[in-house]
């Protein structure tokens, strides 16, 4: 074997070596970390490899760039003496030009593009041989983190942070929504996406309002107490006392029909308000990640929402908080309400007690909820007004128009989302 066929062999190991690199730090810096990190609990040695390697990031990607830097320049400072030796000066451009295209293609493009689409598994190939080039480079990597930490030093600027919970949060936020084209998955999507948002969604936002509640004057005869109770969809309803914000306590219809057969059907002697357990208030700011552990902690699954003021505004019960989560929760014993109904021309006759997140959640829109509620309210806000029976408004790429209103309240109205909303 010649000398120039020795050299053009070594070129070939350095540029496959280069490929080896190239790939290896794509795969290894995109690779996802919730799948290998349950692989490595299914037993995967490999992903408990991948693991280790990108827990220290910085020197894993410090061993890979001096390594692929290293067979780069070797392979093009042989290549340009083969080239001299052959043309001469002229060789210098030769080497450079060929070089650069092929370093370029077979040690870049190439294995970096067929690693970004199959990350895990290249990850998962490349771990053993990128455990040993770490630990043969080690040492050099750390001298050069060193020289990195001075410069950073030098300059004010931090070397690493940790992960905040914000950016945690993001991530996960970004990971869900990253499958949005994927139908499969959409109601799964659609609970973590819940899930996540239960930190930031107030109780005021779920609740039952005060209007919709049911409620039993605690003074009324037992009899036509318990009539109410048999005849209202709830199992827990509050008791008040001359005057309806004034709550003594909620009463349970299991207790009731309890009391009523220890009485043997003998209702003039039943008392209510004492089978009434301590009413429950919390304030309407409060948050469904901290009332579904409050849920737990007591045991309890109903409360009294109030506002600053102490006035009360609603009720709020675990399966308004669930319903959040998994969507509605119809039972034999609920009252179904038609909020929504499709048209044939793509548009939504809604409701205006229909709230925004449930909009949101059920046609992937992008209502805002942070100024209002209902959707009713989200009208208000916008148009600063309240408005007649047609009137039309347009706003975040929707058509809204008045169907009915009665008085000062909107009960329904007519939108057009933007896929279907057309000029005028």
């Amino acid at each position: 074997m010649d000398e120039l066929t020795l050299t053009l062999l070594v070129i070939f190991v350095l540029l496959i070596a280069s490929a080896f690199f190239s790939g290896s730090e794509t795969a290894l810096t995109a690779v996802s970390r919730p799948a290998m990190h349950q692989l490595e609990q299914d037993g995967s040695h490999r992903a408990k490899r991948v693991n280790r390697l990108i827990a220290t990031r910085d020197r894993l990607i410090g061993a890979l760039l001096l390594g692929n830097n290293m067979v780069n320049i070797l392979a093009s400072s042989l290549a340009t003496g083969a080239m001299v030796a052959l043309f001469g000066d002229a060789g210098i451009a030769y080497a450079t030009i060929g070089m650069t295209v092929i370093v370029v293609m077979f040690g870049e493009v190439l294995p970096k593009t067929y690693a970004i689409y199959n990350v895990n598994k290249v990850a998962l190939f490349v771990s053993g041989p990128v455990t040993v080039v770490t630990e043969l480079l080690g040492p050099l990597v750390k001298a050069i983190e060193v020289v990195a930490r001075l410069f950073f030093r030098l300059f004010g600027a931090k070397y690493a942070t940790d992960v905040s919970i914000e950016t945690a949060m993001m991530e996960l936020r970004g990971a869900i929504e990253v499958h949005t084209s994927q139908d499969e998955v959409q109601e799964e999507r659609r609970m973590l996406r819940s899930i996540l948002e239960l930190g930031d969604v107030e109780v005021g936002e779920v609740m039952t309002h005060r209007k919709s509640t049911i409620t039993i004057d605690a003074d009324l005869p037992p009899a036509e107490i318990v009539d109410q109770i048999l005849g209202s969809p709830f199992t827990r309803i509050p008791l008040w006392r001359n005057d309806a914000d004034n709550i003594i306590g909620v009463v349970h219809a299991k207790d009731v029909l309890r009391a009523v057969r220890a009485l043997g059907g003998e209702l003039d002697s039943l008392d209510v308000a004492e089978l009434a357990a301590d009413p429950w208030f919390i304030p309407d700011s409060t948050t469904l990640l901290e009332q579904l552990q409050a849920f737990r902690a007591r045991r309890e699954h109903f409360a009294l929402v109030v506002d600053e003021y102490g006035a009360l505004m609603g009720v709020v019960t675990l399966e308004d908080i669930l319903e959040e989560i998994v969507g509605d929760i119809a039972d034999e014993h609920d009252v179904t309400v038609a909020g929504v109904r499709p048209q044939t021309d793509g548009s939504f006759v809604v409701d205006g007690s229909v709230t925004i997140r449930d909009l949101n959640r059920q046609f992937e829109w992008r209502l805002p909820d942070d100024q209002a509620t209902t959707i009713a309210g989200l009208l208000l806000h916008e148009s600063r007004q309240i408005p007649n029976v047609g009137q039309v408004f347009r706003f975040y790429g929707f058509r809204f128009e008045v169907v009915r209103r009665q008085r000062n309240q909107i009960t329904t109205i007519r939108i057009l989302p933007p896929s279907t909303v057309v000029e005028e």
